[in-house]
């Protein structure tokens, strides 16, 4: 098991997708290193009023620490009073055009370990894709790039993945999908390291096969105030679920992270309705009645 070679592929992954991004975007993210005080830091890239994106942040993270926080033991109490170290990237982007979906995506590693016992170690991450305006072709291709990630590691994969990632991404209070899914896991510790590891690489070297396309298609569609003014009361579901059910953000509160940092997540302009709909059979209808369903894409 190599841990240093798990930070230096997280590292370049950063690098490769921030070098990108500012190539589509024509304006330049901003680097800033942090340290944390209780062990570890991280490199934070963010983008602010960019030409297309409205707000993004593409984050390394190295944390360690003498006791998993909550979040990390909730689901295995037996890990409970171990020193962790954990790392990954972790991104959202908001485009600023409505047309043009919000997207997340993140690899990450942890360890845990305790004095005469073997260290207990795990990858998760995945990639999600929240549309405002649904387009067919676009989840069908997102969908696609997801699949191919996790095929070379059997067929089983993505199935099992995809179903994860739509009951993750699912604001309970709300009773519906926060956007249209894409692959999701977590524990990944079997059948081997170097297994793990690889299903892990290719996801994150997938994200951009994913999403450019999908990005540059829609970021020069027209839009007026109507279809800006549903992307903000879209992006209100964003933060509920990132605040309330994100269990990724919880455990970068609770570990003493960096809060400029955990909180990138979250859309720039945003508004929330009382008991608002849609008007039936229009555009805005359509992203719950043919989007919002869990749908099965590919």
């Amino acid at each position: 098991m190599n841990t240093l070679q798990v930070k230096e592929f997280f590292i370049n992954l950063q690098d490769n997708i921030v070098k990108e991004l500012e190539q589509i975007d024509g304006k330049t993210f901003k680097r800033d290193q942090w340290d944390r005080p209780e062990g570890g830091g991280g490199m934070s890239s963010a983008i602010e009023e960019g030409n297309i994106l409205e707000r993004g942040g593409v984050n390394f993270s190295h944390v360690y620490g003498a006791g998993l926080p909550a979040s990390a033991t909730a689901a295995r109490p037996e890990l409970s009073g171990r020193s962790f170290e954990a790392m990954g990237v972790s991104l959202v982007l908001h485009p600023r055009n409505p047309y043009a979906p919000t997207v997340h995506m993140n690899v990450r590693f942890f360890e845990a370990r305790k004095e005469n016992a073997e260290p207990v170690w795990w990858f998760g991450g995945g990639m999600d894709l929240t549309p405002y305006y649904g387009f067919a072709e676009d989840a069908i291709h997102f969908h696609q790039a997801c699949k191919n990630a996790l095929q070379p590691f059997g067929d089983d994969r993505y199935p099992r993945l995809k179903k994860w990632c739509d009951e993750y991404f699912y604001l309970k209070h709300r009773k519906e999908p926060r956007g249209i899914g894409g692959i999701f896991f977590d524990d990944l510790n079997q059948p081997d390291f170097a297994t793990c590891f690889g299903l892990t690489k290719n996801v994150g070297e997938h994200f951009l096969m994913a999403y450019r396309p999908i990005l540059e298609r829609r970021k020069d569609t027209p839009y007026g105030e109507r279809e800006r003014d549903f992307q903000a009361y879209r992006r209100g579901r964003y933060v509920e679920f990132n605040l309330v059910w994100d269990r990724g953000t919880l455990f970068g509160l609770q570990t003493g992270g960096r809060t400029e940092s955990i909180l990138m997540s979250l859309p720039p302009i945003v508004k929330w309705r009382y008991n608002w709909k849609p008007a039936a059979g229009s555009a805005e209808d359509k992203l719950y009645t043919d989007f919002l369903i869990g749908k099965n894409w590919v």
